[in-house]
This record gives C-alpha cells, structure tokens and sequence, in this order.
C-alpha cells in the first residue's frame, strides 16, 4: 500500500542463509507442525527428521528405542531396519519398504559421495535378501508399477494406529517444501489419516517377526 500511495515498498527479510537462521527458521515450523492434527515430520535428503509432531509422536509411540533406526531419528532407516517396523506400517514391504528403497536409490544416484547414504547401503548389503531385493527386486518392481507408482507424495498406504479410534487405516502421504526448505534440501511429508473399515483378525503385536524386509513381491 505505501508503494501505491507514492512511497517506498519494504524491503523483504532475506530466507534463512545461516544455521542460526535456519533454526530460528525451524523453530517456527515446529509450531506449525504441531498445529496439524495428523502424523508429520520434517526430513532432509537422507530421511534424518529435523521435526516430528504430536501425532507422529503418538503414532510410533509403542516403538522400541533402536541405536540407528528410530522412526524419530532417520526415517528411511526405521521403514528398513527397524523390527517394529511392520507393526506400524501396514503391508509393510510392498507398500513402505519397496518405495523407500527406490527413493534411497535415486537419492544416491543425485548423491555420490554422501557418507550417510553410503552407510545405509553398507547396511543393506549385510542382509544378504534385502540386498538381492535392492539389486534385482527393485528394478523388476518397478518396470512393473512404474517410477511414478513407486513416488511417496499422494500415494495411500497401510497403517496400524495404536489408538483403537484409527486402528487398522490408511493414511495418504502428503510431501510439501517451502522454498526456505527446498533451500535445506528438505522436506515435509504428512500422514493424512483416513476412516476406513477395520479388517477382522489384524493383530498390532503378532506382526513384529515379520517386519524386517525379507521378500520381494511377485508382480506378473
């Protein structure tokens, strides 16, 4: 308006280009992020969270604390490696772990030389299924699906809330970035909860033993 009226137009506040900025920055959108009702966390290119929420934090609230792979700390590594993983994260191989695996491959193709990413490959290698599954199943499972069936934002999936009002559900992935983020090479991924009919029979607790990702779907 003072520019319209003949004077100056203010100058806009530079984006965070500090670390003290960012996490002044960061502190903010944690407020934010607790505003919204439903599980959602902030992560950079390795999946390392930087914010969680309320809900998140009750969704994963029955997870055992892992040195490496708490769903609070890297979430790729928690979908992979955590064994309580399938009892949060329902068809937890087709529907979580093959996705993120072909998210952590071509993050790695864009990131050669990170340390973290090298780590986390190090890691699937040792388990010597989920490295054929990395090598051969990911390739055949995507030719099959398709690259944009394999992406997270806007695709719906499985999940198993601890609280009996959700229960066994479905939630659709919702991934935003702001341009401070984009700048941090982050983003926002929330779990959009939705109502469906709970299927008889699911039990939270009977899944653990089959979390760790051991095959390979077949499609076709």
């Amino acid at each position: 308006m003072a520019f319209q009226a003949g004077g100056q137009r203010p100058a806009p506040r530079p984006g965070p280009v500090t670390p003290e900025a960012a996490q002044d920055y960061l502190r903010d959108y944690a407020v934010l992020l607790d505003s919204v009702p439903f599980p959602s966390l902030v992560v950079d290119h390795r999946w390392d969270v930087l914010l969680t929420n309320g809900a998140f934090r009750t969704l994963f609230q029955g997870v055992e604390p892992h040195p490496t792979a708490h769903p609070g700390a890297n979430f790729l590594r928690f979908v992979l490696f955590h064994p309580d993983a399938a009892t949060v994260l329902g068809d937890h191989e087709a529907s979580w772990a093959l996705p993120m695996l072909a998210d952590f491959s071509a993050t790695a193709e864009r990131h050669p030389h990170d340390p973290v990413l090298h780590a986390v490959r190090r890691d699937i290698a040792q388990d010597p299924i989920m490295d054929a599954a990395f090598r051969h199943g990911l390739p055949h499972w995507l030719r099959a699906v398709g690259e944009r069936a394999a992406g997270h934002d806007g695709s719906v999936r499985p999940l198993l809330h601890p609280d009996p009002r959700w229960g066994a559900t479905e939630c659709r992935l919702l991934v935003e970035t702001t341009s401070v983020l984009e700048e941090m090479e982050c983003r926002r991924v929330t779990l959009v909860l939705r109502e469906t009919p709970r299927a008889a029979g699911r039990d939270r607790r009977s899944r653990r033993a089959t979390s760790h990702l051991r095959v390979v779907p077949t499609v076709g």
